[in-house]
């Protein structure tokens, strides 16, 4: 890992790795207790109950290791240049703050839906809303997507993406995805951005 990276977003990358590894070993242990539950989880007779710290914890696990992959590799790409235009200390609370924004939006969402729980696991929550950052901080920088290939604005592929994500959780599409977690972690990520932009204006 290289030393130039800053100090939270390494310190998230080794996190989550590390829970990664720690989850093959005590699987089924970490995903009940730290996984985000739905709060009518307690109705069904040995399901795991909800608990006020897996609106943080639960974007440490993962689901597999291309699920960690890629939450990792859009963390590398990104978070190192938000964290050192936002300050190690503004960028933990921006990070955490998408986190816990997305869970609240899985949470509307799934209280919605009958039948057995599911948890939730992942950083994309976080991740989207770094990406949103990134995306309003450097519109104009040219980000080259894996599949297909092709160059565009970061403001473009922000915008698209974003509507990507409305799009499969209006639709009930990519069965397994929380669609709308990532959405709830750029909301909550703009949310921010824009009220330390207006305190900026109001100093």
């Amino acid at each position: 890992m290289p030393a130039s990276m800053p100090p939270v977003t390494r310190a998230l990358l080794f996190s989550n790795v590390a829970i990664f590894v720690l989850q093959q070993l005590m699987d089924p242990v970490l995903l009940q207790h730290f996984a985000l539950w739905p709060p009518a989880s307690g109705q069904y007779p040995g399901a795991p109950a909800f608990e006020i710290w897996q609106l943080v914890s639960y974007g440490f696990l993962h689901g597999g290791l291309t699920h960690l992959f890629f939450n990792m590799f859009a963390l590398y790409m990104f978070g190192g240049e938000i964290e050192r235009l936002l300050g190690s200390r503004r960028f933990a609370t921006y990070y955490f703050v998408c986190v816990i924004g997305a869970a609240v939006a899985q949470l509307v969402v799934i209280s919605n839906i009958s039948g057995p729980p599911v948890p939730t696991v992942g950083a994309s929550g976080g991740v989207f809303g770094l990406l949103l950052a990134f995306g309003m901080a450097f519109p104009q920088r040219r980000i080259m997507l894996l599949f297909p290939p092709i160059p565009m604005p970061a403001w473009v592929f922000v915008t698209l993406y974003g509507l990507l994500e409305l799009y499969l959780g209006v639709t009930d599409s990519g069965q397994g995805v929380a669609h709308f977690a990532h959405l709830g972690g750029m909301v909550a990520g703009f949310v921010l951005l824009m009220r330390w932009r207006g305190q900026r204006r109001a100093g």
